[in-house]
């Protein structure tokens, strides 16, 4: 009778250890799959815009530091067909262009009013490197300059991936000038229509403007591409079942705003099953406001871990919260 007993135990014990074994294999495969599966980036808005003035030297550079896995340019094109980086179409807001060239504005009708812009593809690069880009931001960068696309590749490449907007083809596109063209031949000349960082992609291209993104996708089909999309109009016509699986033909993912996403989190799974990326924008704290850098801390971290989305856009690199292992 004992022996039997302690026959019964042995046998316990050995079936307790294989469990346990089992476990502890288990637990290491998913910490492995875990380890592999990718982390939502982070995309530097226009540099830290948050710290410096957007598109300068300064902001690419403070992203850098402070971990992007991206940083973004807006592209327009020069009068002299160069690339520089600036997010509205014209430089009336970000540099002292009006008390440069005071009589070189075009006058719009907006409603009932004349409005004077400065648009960038009217001036040279020369030109556009004589102005302060700085300065509307604080003093302390008076004298910062406008960005090349060829001064961002060169500062970024290598130490994080790009994230170029195409900013007003169809204006460029009605004076007979291509966009694509330029951005084409950026990226060839530098060697980045196939080049990765850190295991994603190095280049990752974004548009509100169907037409350039298809243009896009022939002319650059393996670098990822991305439809941003920031009007309720917009939203929807693409973001049902049917405009998800028309957008594969041309896109890899989509840029919604943020309020666009919020009002329905599952776009993001709906998203992911048509095969495409999602990709938010935009989280921003005033630099010095630490509710607002708490607040942002929160919402990116409901956005990554809650709603999963793939990466976001924020003005504070800093702020963004890494994934927790």
């Amino acid at each position: 009778m004992v022996r039997h007993a302690h026959v019964t135990f042995r046998a316990q014990d050995t079936h307790v250890r294989v469990f346990v074994r089992l476990i502890v294999v288990f637990v290491a495969v998913v910490a492995a799959l875990t380890a592999l599966a990718p982390s939502p980036f982070v995309i530097a808005h226009r540099g830290a815009s948050a710290y410096a003035p957007e598109h300068t030297r300064d902001a690419y550079a403070l992203a850098l530091s402070q971990g992007a896995d991206y940083v973004e340019q807006d592209l327009g094109l020069t009068r002299d067909r160069v690339l520089v980086c600036l997010h509205d179409l014209s430089l009336e807001r970000t540099t002292n262009v009006e008390e440069v060239f005071p009589d070189r504005a075009t006058v719009e009708r907006v409603g009932d009013k004349d409005v004077r812009r400065w648009y960038v593809d009217d001036f040279t690069l020369e030109e556009v490197r004589r102005l302060d880009a700085g300065s509307w931001f604080d003093a302390a960068f008076k004298g910062a300059k406008v960005m090349t696309f060829q001064d961002a590749i060169d500062l970024v490449k290598g130490r994080a991936g790009i994230f170029p907007e195409l900013k007003g083809p169809e204006r460029l596109r009605a004076k007979g000038l291509s966009l694509e063209d330029a951005v084409v031949s950026a990226l060839e000349r530098n060697g980045l229509t196939d080049a990765t960082i850190n295991g994603r992609p190095a280049v990752w291209l974004q548009s509100f403007e169907e037409q350039s993104l298809r243009t896009l996708a022939r002319r650059l089909p393996r670098i990822p591409r991305t439809f941003l999309i920031g009007t309720p109009d917009a939203a929807q016509r693409w973001l049902t079942p049917a405009g998800l699986r028309e957008m594969r033909a041309f896109v890899t993912g989509i840029g919604p705003a943020r309020p666009i996403l919020e009002a329905r989190p599952a776009m993001v799974a709906e998203a992911h099953a048509a095969g495409l990326t999602v990709v938010p924008w935009t989280f921003r704290a005033r630099r010095g406001a630490a509710a607002e850098a708490a607040t942002a801390t929160t919402d990116m971290r409901r956005f990554t871990e809650t709603y999963g989305v793939d990466g976001l856009f924020t003005d504070n690199p800093d702020l963004f919260p890494r994934p927790r292992r």
